[in-house]
């Protein structure tokens, strides 16, 4: 049962499914999701030049 679980818990994260349902249980304006993604953009780029720093 646990191994099952385990499965599903799996296949669930490859899927996106949360994030999915997430993204979508509440509604955001055109500009705060296009700020919000930029937003994620620039973090991932600090972390990146973070990883090649050091």
């Amino acid at each position: 049962m646990e191994s099952a679980l385990r499965r599903f818990k799996r296949k669930v994260q490859q899927a996106d499914i949360i994030k999915e349902i997430k993204k979508h249980s509440f509604y955001m304006k055109p500009g705060e999701r296009r700020r919000a993604k930029e937003a994620l953009s620039r973090k991932r780029l600090r972390k990146k030049m973070r990883r090649e720093q050091s």
